[in-house]
């Protein structure tokens, strides 16, 4: 049975505990980054009134106001609010931004952070109480000086549930107290399902237990502190608990229940062979996923495991081979860059703390590998494999045809490695930026020729090398 004491004086949102949502909860949400907001500049123009519960669109572009601390963009509306209203406001669209509430006085109440970069695009939303009567001041900024783009500005005013009973699909408000509310929800037919849990006043938890001794938990899957839990479930009677991630803490959260948008009809594959150049679709619930990757020939290969449920953990094995990777892509991503001799192997996929479930995209592409260094000119979408000698520089020469993003990798088990890139007025340098010591040089090039140079970062090393050029 859910634990609501609803008695409880929910003024506790307001007050002294701004400085700990916004100073602990919301760290990319500091006061220097948030817009400067003054009289002064508030009778500059009166911004537009926003209606509770309509959706409002716009733009943060250069003849947005300017934000004087960092260069940011942002806009500024006002809201009408009467006491005890319960406010949800979610931003979203392309523009990667912040929201932030000043009560009527101008005085910062709470603030939600710049999207996450490391998770799949989401809303960012915040929950407050009102504690007084007025017309409060919504601030949308942008992330930097470079965030420009559309949004969508949603209101809501939030009405408590009082059931113990949720159905699918649905979208409840609660009040944590202490402990935890637990809701009893009924899957009817097998599939993928998805739980999430929002909050703006404490780190969300949950917890899904059903038939047959199922149980799965998560704390910060969707990023900002908040949390879900995707997976395929059986048809049955689940529990759902809402809580704190530590201690016992108390506020406003959001629980949305509802199916998992599959992979545009992929069939899911958990095992198996993982061939060149054709993706898969598999789920994970917490144990490693093993796929066989056989290569006929040498090749510089590149695995990516992509995922939007949890943060993607890659390993490859073979014989006297072990590498991982955990955020070699982008965001939580996995990518593994590595020089391989024909043979079989075994591609394990996971995520990094073996914890969540999801949706996930296992990908592997492959360039053959030259023995030696050929001519000397290194083609796009070609690698070399070659040998370094102690104190020596292997140049390369490099012709663009087409303007575009380029990467060049140097990868070696030998040495420390270190890029060269040079030609059309650009000079850049890369020691360790494909992690580990591996170097990598990734960059907008004009059509033009260019001279790369593969190094060791130390005089007297020396060992086999392989460097790739790709286009991205």
């Amino acid at each position: 049975m859910a634990t609501r004491a609803y008695s409880v004086p929910l003024a506790a949102l307001g007050g002294a505990a701004v400085g700990f949502v916004v100073g602990w909860q919301l760290p990319a949400a500091s006061p220097a980054a948030l817009p400067v907001v003054d009289e002064a500049q508030a009778e500059v123009a009166s911004p537009p009134r926003l209606v509770l519960g309509e959706r409002q669109r716009g733009e943060i572009t250069t003849a947005s106001e300017l934000n004087g601390k960092d260069g940011s963009r942002f806009e500024r509306y006002l809201l009408p609010l009467e006491r005890g209203t319960l406010l949800e406001l979610e931003l979203d669209g392309p523009l990667q931004g912040a929201l932030a509430l000043y009560d009527a006085h101008q005085q910062l109440l709470v603030a939600g952070p710049a999207q996450d970069s490391h998770v799949a695009p989401a809303a960012t939303s915040l929950r407050r109480r009102i504690d007084e009567s007025g017309d409060y001041l919504v601030v949308i900024s942008g992330q930097d000086v470079h965030s420009y783009g559309p949004y969508t500005l949603a209101s809501r005013q939030m009405t408590l549930t009082t059931s113990d009973t949720l159905a699918m699909p649905s979208q409840a408000d609660g009040w944590l107290q202490e402990g935890g509310d637990t809701y009893t929800v009924t899957i009817e037919e097998s599939g993928l399902y998805q739980f999430e849990m929002r909050s703006s006043d404490l780190d969300a938890y949950l917890v899904l237990e059903g038939p047959n001794g199922y149980r799965r938990e998560d704390d910060d899957s969707v990023g900002q502190l908040d949390a879900r839990i995707a997976d395929f479930l059986e048809a049955g009677e689940y529990h759902l608990t809402a809580r704190a991630a530590y201690g016992q803490a108390s506020g406003l959260y959001t629980l949305r229940l509802g199916p998992h948008e599959t992979a545009s009809g992929e069939a899911l594959r958990n095992s198996g062979e993982l061939r060149i150049d054709e993706p898969l679709h598999g789920w994970f619930s917490g144990s490693p996923l093993v796929y066989r990757l056989a290569l006929e020939t040498p090749a510089a290969v590149t695995l990516d495991l992509l995922s939007a449920d949890f943060d993607a953990f890659l390993e490859l094995r073979g014989d006297d081979l072990f590498v991982s990777d955990d955020d070699g892509g982008e965001g939580l991503n996995a990518r593994l860059l590595q020089p391989l001799p024909a043979g079989r192997y075994e591609v394990a996929a996971r995520s990094h703390s073996g914890s969540g479930s999801g949706l996930f995209e296992l990908r592997a592409a492959a360039i053959p590998l030259e023995a030696q260094p050929g001519n000397g000119r290194l083609g796009i979408g070609s690698a070399v494999q070659a040998w370094l000698e102690p104190g020596s520089r292997s140049v390369y020469e490099v012709v663009i045809e087409e303007p575009g993003h380029y990467r060049l990798d140097l990868h070696s088990k030998d040495f420390d490695a270190f890029l060269e890139l040079e030609g059309e007025g650009l000079a850049l340098s890369d020691d360790d930026g494909g992690g580990e010591l591996n170097a990598r040089i990734s960059a907008h090039l004009a059509a033009g020729t260019y001279r790369t140079t593969a190094r060791a970062y130390g005089n007297s090393e020396s060992g086999h090398y392989t460097l790739l050029l790709s286009a991205e």
